[in-house]
């Protein structure tokens, strides 16, 4: 047993997601992780401050800089002016964007062959033992 059972269940579901699957699913759609991940969080119709993005990533805007053309490079986004304030850049998606997020997401969610060979009542603990700390 664990020292920390917190922490190593964590682990576990780190590993699954972040380590494991996160990378099998960029690379079926020729992304790197990082570009899934901004994907993820750009919103469609709502075009976000490049420094946002560097915020939100713990990153230096240098690094947003290099994804963001990599994402344009695609046709996956777009630079556009802010709003109301000419000096900021925000990032927005494209149709085709928002085309392959849906679509990242589908896979994403689409549960691994691990979660299948669970059996039924594995999963309903698991879902309810979730459901306690997942966001409504």
């Amino acid at each position: 047993m664990a020292t920390d059972p917190a922490g190593e269940a964590w682990r576990l579901v780190t590993v699954l997601a972040r380590k494991r699957r996160f990378p099998e699913v960029a690379a079926e759609f020729g992304l790197n992780p990082g570009a899934v991940n901004a994907l993820l969080y750009l919103e469609p119709g709502v075009p976000k401050p490049m420094g946002a993005l560097a915020d939100a990533f713990k990153c230096d805007a240098s690094n947003v800089t290099w994804l963001v053309d990599r994402l344009e490079e695609h046709g996956l986004a777009e630079r556009v002016p802010h709003a109301t304030d000419r000096r900021v850049r925000t990032v927005a998606l494209t149709r085709k964007g928002q085309r392959l997020r849906s679509q990242i997401e589908a896979r994403l969610f689409d549960p691994p062959d691990e979660f299948r060979r669970l059996s039924g009542t594995d999963l309903q603990v698991l879902c309810r033992i979730l459901g306690k700390i997942a966001p409504a």
